[in-house]
């Protein structure tokens, strides 16, 4: 009689969703991986990020580039934000903290989007 191989017995169905789900999340990473690039290429060619969990909603990737420019992208879980910015190559700060902060270029739309009511900025009609 045959031995019976691994290819003939049908895959369980657990082991079947964990392949596709963890098939998923490399794809997702490499997704983010060339956004961040691209974002890191338009703007000087570094970057800096830093990961903050947000939630049900997933990580959040705030990005600085080496002009300053910043921007955030959403990653469905901490591990393939921190696969993301793995594969781009960028530093990754554990926190948002004063130093990282202190290299974003902050312009007339986001004080306008922030505080510019408050302080007299233009309002939006």
């Amino acid at each position: 009689m045959a031995e019976s191989t691994r290819a003939d017995t049908p895959e369980e169905p657990e082991a079947a969703a964990a392949r596709k789900e963890a098939a998923r999340a490399e794809r997702r990473a490499a997704r983010l991986a060339r956004q961040i690039g691209a974002f890191a290429r338009h703007h000087g060619g570094g970057a800096e990020a830093s990961l903050a969990y947000i939630g049900e909603r997933g990580t959040r990737i705030v990005l600085v580039a080496a002009d300053g420019a910043w921007g955030d992208l959403v990653a469905p879980t901490y591990a393939v934000a921190r696969a993301a910015a793995d594969r781009a190559g960028v530093t990754v700060h554990e926190t948002l903290d004063g130093e990282l902060a202190a290299k974003m270029r902050t312009g007339s739309y986001e004080w306008s989007r922030m505080a510019g009511i408050q302080i007299g900025g233009r309002t939006r009609r």
